[in-house]
């Protein structure tokens, strides 16, 4: 795994060295020129101040003030009259060649020169000196300049240590306080003034990740709570209808074996509810699409068709505009989100509508929407509960059917989700409820 830290040293560290050589390397040729532009000028200042009269090394051995602090080995020196060899040399055991009057680097015997040569009259004077001796010079000024540098080389690298683990300390303080954390704490982390403006999008994003986590935890609780609140009574009442049938001899009869059918539907009702409301309330992306609504309006009527036969109520489907029965009533919307409303809505009005009475179910478009009403002919809901009904395991008092309180509930959980309108209100002045479903988005096919 690729450290940040290890990242950032290396890096720096190995820019540091670099620059560091290449300075070195910049400051020893720039020092390295310098020293030969000198030392040009000083060959060419010892040839032209050598005095005429000097012909032998006695000569140059009582040379005036202008030649204080010259060298030998420093300096070669030639002078040659009109013959062929030299009639002075500055030092012996050095055979180096006559050459053309200027200046010039030469090789002889496996050694650089620097030479200047200059008609002088009569004589041709030619100094020369070692290209070491520049290199040596250039090298020796380099090391004085970088000396410095590479004295607080080592103090550079400690600050650069030092503030890259500045740097990086509010990660640290981060990790630290997710790690001493709860397995139950999912509480957003708070910023302060020593996080970085550039870890602020981090924090966002984890304090966005912990509350969605959070809502998936509240929403597990919720159902766990909920299940085992409702399944606990049905199940007692189940088991308590067997153990008395076992009693009174009566658990291979007829009757007994419907009551105990009617409890298992019932739960298994009541668990198929839950299990969309759970669906419902978990966080995950909206995939609407174009979906007719007259199509799922149709099937939902075709699906809740047995339980209207079953309770000789008159079941269909209905146009608030007579001249839009061909209207597929095309919306934006979840199709499968939009079914389960329906399917609930209905099945709702169905179970509370007594024997031979009505439920139509009405599309209707109003401008860019369209809409949906499920009316009944049942008792209706005394207007003061009309606002809490959609609560979850919301009953009225009296109710005689055996629904679970989640039906409107999951409706209006799924009309919240699609941003539209659950509306319910009390037939007038006949009897009933009204169920509305207003605001959806139409999608008109051209």
């Amino acid at each position: 795994m690729t450290s940040i830290r290890r990242w950032l040293l290396g890096w720096l560290i190995a820019g540091l060295g670099a620059a560091v050589l290449t300075a070195g390397y910049g400051i020893f040729h720039t020092a390295r020129s310098e020293a030969s532009e000198l030392f040009d000028y000083e060959l060419r200042t010892v040839a032209l101040s050598l005095p005429a009269t000097l012909t032998d090394g006695k000569s140059l051995q009582h040379r005036g003030p202008d030649f204080e602090g010259l060298a030998e080995d420093r300096l070669f020196i030639e002078i040659w009259g009109n013959a062929e060899t030299p009639v002075y040399t500055s030092l012996g055991g050095i055979d180096l060649p006559r050459f053309p009057a200027g200046i010039r680097t030469i090789e002889h015997q496996e050694v650089h020169w620097r030479v200047f040569g200059s008609r002088q009259g009569d004589r041709f004077v030619q100094v020369a000196q070692p290209v070491s001796v520049r290199n040596d010079l250039a090298l020796r000024l380099a090391l004085r300049t970088l000396w410095p540098l590479g004295l607080f080389f080592p103090a550079i690298i400690l600050i650069v240590l030092l503030v890259v683990g500045r740097a990086l300390s509010p990660l640290e303080r981060i990790s630290d306080a997710l790690a001493a954390r709860s397995l139950n704490s999912l509480a957003p982390l708070h910023l302060d003034r020593r996080t970085p403006v550039e870890l602020e999008a981090l924090v966002n994003a984890l304090n966005d990740l912990l509350n969605r986590l959070d809502i998936a935890s509240r929403t597990q609780r919720t159902f766990v709570a909920d299940a085992a609140h409702e399944l606990r009574s049905p199940l007692a009442a189940l088991k308590l209808q067997i153990q008395a049938a076992e009693r009174d001899g009566s658990l291979a009869s007829p009757g007994t074996f419907e009551r105990i059918k009617g409890r298992v539907d019932r739960m298994i009702h009541l668990v198929h509810q839950l299990l969309i409301l759970a669906r419902e309330d978990a966080p995950r992306a909206d995939q609407f699409e174009v979906v007719s609504l007259r199509a799922l309006a149709e099937h939902a009527v075709a699906e809740a068709s047995f339980l209207a036969e079953a309770g000789n109520i008159d079941l269909g489907l209905d146009f608030a505009d007579r001249s839009t029965t061909d209207d597929p009533y095309n919306i934006h919307a979840e199709a499968a989100g939009i079914q389960v409303l329906l399917n609930n809505v209905i099945d709702n009005a169905i179970r509370y509508t007594p024997e031979h009475g009505k439920v139509d179910v009405i599309l209707a478009r109003n401008g860019a929407e369209a809409n949906v009403a499920v009316v009944d002919s049942g008792p209706g809901i005394p207007e003061a509960e009309l606002d809490r009904v959609c609560d979850r395991f919301y009953r009225s008092v009296g109710t005689k059917g055996q629904g679970s309180g989640l039906g409107l509930a999951i409706a209006a959980r799924i009309a919240h989700r699609h941003n539209v309108t659950l509306g319910l209100r009390n037939n007038k002045p006949g009897p009933g409820l009204s169920v509305v479903l207003t605001g959806l988005r139409s999608a008109r096919k051209s």
